[in-house]
């Protein structure tokens, strides 16, 4: 069916009267602050204890407009004989928003978590060389970042809390004294101490003994071999003679009985 023509700007005529007929809602800014979203891109905070001067934000940043300094110092050993180390410390932080398209890669790349979106907005200045804003001003900013949304009911738990609350139970668990049961104990050995005579006894004389003759350290003889000469026998050494070491015996001269 053909369209019947000015049907379209009928249409928009009567778009035009509901409008014209409806309260118009006006925010009497700066009067009233406008409700502004969770996530909102205003500025960006700066957790100065957390930046580590790693230098990843400045130059991931494709507009380069976050300038920062810095200095090395030493740090002394913290135990003895140990070697000093040395630390990055933060002179100047600064972003220059006259510059800065807010698509927030140095919050993204941040790995130590010292920049934050803020929903504040109303920086303005006069002279656009104002809108480089130094650290002081990103740390006062800094306290007007929301909280993050909480977790679902059902949610994992974060990795960071996990690891931290492992690792304090590991060092709770070293720390306390070890729980000991000597009555348990000494009840349990006394049980299990006639059974393991009995069966200790049981395998000793079960166990054959070795019988064969072929070994001289297990043979042994029936009756043990006497040192004594037989009477009227001269042909035997002298037992005083051969009991010492290192002396042979003599033969006896004849005559000699």
């Amino acid at each position: 069916m053909a369209p019947i023509p000015g049907s379209g700007l009928a249409k928009g005529l009567a778009v035009t009267l509901r409008t014209m007929t409806r309260k118009t809602v006006t925010e009497q800014y700066p009067d009233a602050q406008p409700d502004l979203a969770p996530r909102t891109r205003g500025v960006i905070g700066l957790f100065e204890e957390n930046c580590t001067v790693c230098m990843l934000c400045a130059r991931e940043c494709p507009d380069w407009c976050i300038y920062i300094d810095s200095h090395k110092e030493t740090v002394p050993a913290a135990t003895p004989g140990g070697r000093e180390r040395s630390r990055n410390v933060l002179d100047r932080f600064a972003i220059d928003f006259s510059l800065c398209m807010y698509c927030g890669i140095c919050i993204e790349v941040c790995p130590f978590d010292a920049l934050f979106w803020s929903p504040e907005f109303e920086y303005a200045e006069t002279d656009i060389r104002d809108l480089t804003h130094e650290r002081d001003k990103l740390r006062e900013w800094m306290w007007t970042v929301p909280a993050p949304p909480a977790l679902d009911p059902g949610a994992e738990e974060p990795k960071e809390i996990a690891a931290a609350r492992k690792t304090a139970e590991k060092l709770a668990a070293q720390q306390a004294p070890p729980v000991t049961e000597p009555h348990a104990d000494e009840q349990v050995r006394a049980a299990e101490g006639p059974t393991r005579a009995q069966g200790d006894s049981q395998q000793q004389t079960d166990q054959p003994r070795p019988s064969s003759p072929s070994s001289p350290s297990t043979s042994r003889p029936t009756s043990p071999p006497s040192d004594r000469p037989a009477a009227g026998d001269r042909s035997q050494p002298d037992p005083s003679a051969s009991a010492r070491p290192g002396t042979e015996p003599q033969p006896k001269q004849e005559g000699q009985e």
